[in-house]
């Protein structure tokens, strides 16, 4: 592929301009031309503001294969980042079909994402394969706990998400849900593991960040460590569960320094910026592979230094 400008197509923008802007600066640094087009289904997302063009999406419900083609197409769409947990199977399963017209697509194949997005199905994947996991059943009388979480089964992790209750709270909260699971509650240092798995399959690299500041599920101060273990726990699971692209995990430490994996986002998190600026570069790996071409030997330049991050509001006057 031998381009002077790519189309990149991300979905779900929402409010998500630090990532609009990550793509861009980490592509662009490399003298690469980038035409960002973001689409949302609500006409009025705040990331419209900081895109190249913008993209009133329908919902998936209602869009076709073949709709989505065509669009592709009129906007010479070479890459779609889709960011949002739900629309990852949509994207999956028509994945072959976008490669086939020349566009790639950064997500994880249908079978992967089943077992991810399923947190019992997650659970019983890293207790079979030894890694460190926390007790998950549909069951409350399986856990033997003081205090509980109670969430669904299936999609984004924080959605619905009750923290830190009673056995009879978490009972009578679940019936609120679909499909209710329950985990002991665990009081500890919560980490994200940001990872890029190449094409082969193949974990080139990862960032260990502490959650420090976390409002709503999301980080708002977060910062890098260096931490062997987890880093490799993160790329060798990465590549056991046949993941790509990239890959985000949530690792709690309690007070005795155990480490439980709480749940893997086959995507790119909302403070997964601070990962590129740290040196996992995602976007522009995607890109070259995107091109055709073996990765194998670009260097991963982790930066020396430990950066941290805060996410604040900022106000844009146009």
């Amino acid at each position: 592929m031998t381009k002077h400008k790519y189309h990149l197509l991300i979905t779900s923008i929402s409010a998500k301009t630090p990532l609009v802007n990550c793509v861009r600066e980490s592509i662009e640094q490399y003298g690469i031309e980038v035409h960002i087009i973001g689409a949302d289904s609500n006409p009025h997302a705040i990331a419209r503001y900081f895109i190249d063009d913008f993209w009133h999406m329908p919902y998936l419900n209602d869009l076709t294969i073949e709709e989505l083609l065509q669009y592709c197409h009129t906007k010479q769409i070479d890459i779609i980042i889709p960011t949002r947990e739900a629309e990852l199977l949509f994207f999956a399963r028509h994945k072959s079909t976008l490669g086939r017209h020349g566009i790639h697509v950064m997500v994880s194949d249908e079978p992967s994402l089943n077992t991810v997005q399923d947190k019992l199905l997650f659970y019983e994947f890293l207790r079979a394969k030894g890694y460190p996991f926390i007790q998950t059943s549909p069951t409350i009388d399986d856990i033997n706990a003081e205090r509980y979480v109670v969430k669904e089964r299936y999609g984004a992790g924080s959605a619905n998400l009750i923290l830190n209750v009673t056995k009879s709270a978490a009972t009578e909260r679940s019936q609120h849900l679909n499909n209710p699971i329950f985990q002991p509650y665990i009081n500890g240092t919560e980490y994200s593991i940001d990872v890029y798995v190449d094409r082969k399959g193949i974990a080139k690299g990862a960032i260990v960040r502490e959650r420090v500041v976390v409002i709503g599920g999301e980080s708002h101060v977060t910062k890098t460590l260096r931490h062997k273990k987890l880093e490799q726990t993160a790329m060798s699971l990465a590549e056991e569960l046949q993941l790509q692209g990239h890959i985000m995990f949530q690792v709690i430490a309690d007070p005795t320094d155990n480490y439980h994996i709480v749940e893997c986002n086959p995507r790119f998190g909302g403070a997964s910026t601070l990962s590129i600026r740290a040196g996992l570069d995602s976007f522009y790996w995607f890109l070259l592979e995107a091109q055709g071409k073996d990765i194998t030997n670009v260097p991963f330049k982790r930066s020396k230094q430990e950066l941290t991050q805060v996410r604040y509001k900022k106000d844009l006057i146009l």
